[in-house]
């Protein structure tokens, strides 16, 4: 099965299973400890099930890193599926319509396809490494913004130590914190902001590989705090910080990080 069109049928379940628990207090409830070492909530086993189940029948790839359960083989098609099931729990359990499912598709150490849906509006982010990155079927541009006085960007610090996400957010003109990295790495594909600055050390492989993609594809730059590429181990146990723009914006964001 194409893996994209694999990814419509397993967001089609995921979204089946939640639509009657989105929003709710049962959403929220902690049913046990996540790989990545956080709580995982009702709604992060009910979707993350309903893409297992699905891999177990139809065998898309030979390893899933998923956020829940950490690692699991399959005994299916070489490669490697990242997944985080509810990207933006906190907003899926509280009726915040900013959450999404992400998978990406790994062969070779090269992500290779993305796929970011909002559970919550249904638009879908798809990408092909060297190829595209679309928003429901339609091509997409990161912005041409160049300045940091007439930017928008999505800017998190560590908690209770913002200063170094201050001194850059001295110089932009607009934050936006959303909630769900996936979707905004997405939205700087699509232009919508300029920018994601993630200071917090928490990034993980499940979190960033679909939108990635996304990113670049459509004309972003993705990399550590330093401009060098970001390399994430298969571990979901391991963060990193991240520094995602639309090319043009990168370098004077890194000069103000330091």
């Amino acid at each position: 099965m194409e893996f994209l069109s694999a990814c419509e049928q397993m967001a089609q379940a995921v979204d089946d299973a939640i639509r009657d628990l989105k929003g709710t207090p049962q959403a929220g409830e902690t049913v046990g400890m996540g790989a990545g070492l956080t709580p995982t909530k009702r709604i992060d086993r009910v979707a993350e099930n309903c893409i297992v189940d699905f891999l177990t029948d139809h065998l898309l790839c030979s390893l899933l890193v998923s956020e829940e359960l950490g690692k699991k083989n399959f005994d299916g098609e070489k490669g490697t599926i990242f997944l985080d099931p509810i990207d933006g729990t906190f907003n899926a359990v509280t009726g915040i319509p900013f959450y999404a499912l992400s998978i990406a598709y790994m062969l070779d150490g090269v992500i290779q396809k993305a796929f970011v849906r909002n559970l919550a509006s249904g638009e879908t982010f798809t990408a092909v490494e060297g190829k595209y990155a679309k928003c429901n079927g339609r091509k997409i541009t990161v912005s041409s913004v160049s300045e940091l006085h007439t930017c928008a960007m999505s800017v998190y610090g560590r908690k209770f130590d913002p200063a170094r996400a201050m001194q850059l957010g001295m110089k932009i003109r607009r934050w936006r914190l959303l909630g769900a990295s996936a979707l905004e790495l997405c939205y700087i594909g699509c232009g919508r902001i300029d920018g994601f600055i993630d200071l917090r050390g928490t990034l993980r492989v499940t979190d960033a590989a679909a939108g990635m993609l996304v990113c670049i594809e459509g004309g972003g730059m993705v990399s550590d705090l330093n401009g060098e590429p970001i390399q994430f181990p298969n571990e979901v146990t391991i963060g990193k910080c991240m520094i995602a723009t639309n090319g043009a914006l990168h370098h004077k964001v890194i000069e103000y990080l330091r």
